[in-house]
């Protein structure tokens, strides 16, 4: 279809991109073309016409260079910032406490994602706790709706999950989940099973490679010991090797010799001493 321009000379493509701009939901093609139509009964544009619309806009706004481009998520058109751009934007952009989820509200969302529709003693039979507050917390982030009461006794009330959901996921419909069995099965793909296998050989890798390096140091120091001796000086330690038994015997007796002789030497000495001091005394007395 051409591009329509209205008497005003606004162009279809641009009110069309006017409308989902200013849509804080993603706005349906049926939509699109309910306002249009009493806007201009004489248009007749059909559903399957805004596609190619958005199809041309979004390469516009490619050819360009610009940052945001039109997705479909959610039943509906909106307006989205680019991917390659959310390293930029995680900068200073933080996800808001509207969008952050624990791990306790994320398996209650899941239980309804998947069980739906489902009762709140439902959800708390299957996680074993009591789910009342993440419920609440799930509804006040309009993440799932009450749907209706179960035809049971106490009538207790049926959650599902709303269109915000799907727009929180980026997701058209709950089909588009992965199924639990999918889930499995990707668990068990020989890839996955292949990358486990890698990660536990590089495990074993680092483990032999770490008690590798502690055999190294013990045998460095006992090299460094071994180092330490040799650099000893040859001078400092007697070569033993050329001495018998009968020449050490020897040396030892000639080192006793020795000390005998200066023994009786200082014994002569001494007794020398002790006979003149006697004679001096003698001297003394016959004065």
């Amino acid at each position: 279809m051409q591009d329509y321009q209205f008497v005003d000379g606004t162009r279809l493509s641009s009110v069309i991109e006017a409308l989902i701009f200013a849509s804080p939901e993603p706005i349906s093609e049926e939509k699109i073309c309910e306002i249009i139509a009493k806007g201009e009964e004489n248009l007749g544009l059909e559903v399957d016409a805004i596609e190619p619309f958005v199809e041309k806009l979004n390469q516009r706004y490619e050819e360009n260079g610009l940052a945001f481009n039109i997705e479909h998520v959610a039943g509906g058109y909106t307006f989205s910032t680019k991917k390659r751009f959310e390293p930029w934007l995680s900068i200073f952009q933080h996800e808001s406490a509207y969008r952050k989820l624990s791990q306790s509200a994320i398996e209650t969302l899941a239980i309804v994602a998947y069980k739906q529709p489902i009762t709140k003693p439902e959800v708390d039979d299957i996680r074993g706790v009591d789910s009342g507050y993440m419920l609440r917390q799930l509804l006040e982030k309009v993440l799932i709706e009450v749907s209706g009461r179960l035809d049971a006794p106490g009538k207790p009330l049926l959650y599902r999950t709303t269109k915000h959901f799907l727009k929180h996921f980026g997701i058209n419909s709950i089909d588009e989940l992965p199924k639990p069995r999918e889930i499995e099965e990707i668990l068990k793909d020989d890839d996955m099973a292949e990358h486990r296998q890698f990660l536990f050989d590089r495990q074993l890798e680092l483990k032999e490679l770490q008690e590798t390096a502690e055999d190294e140091d013990a045998t460095e120091t006992a090299m460094s010991l071994i180092e330490a001796v040799e650099k000893i000086d040859e001078d400092e330690v007697p070569d033993l090797d050329g001495y018998t038994a009968d020449v050490l015997q020897l040396n030892d007796e000639e080192e006793s010799d020795e000390d005998d002789e200066i023994s009786e030497e200082l014994e002569n000495e001494s007794d020398n001493i002790q006979e003149n001091l006697e004679d001096e005394s003698t001297k003394k007395e016959e004065k």
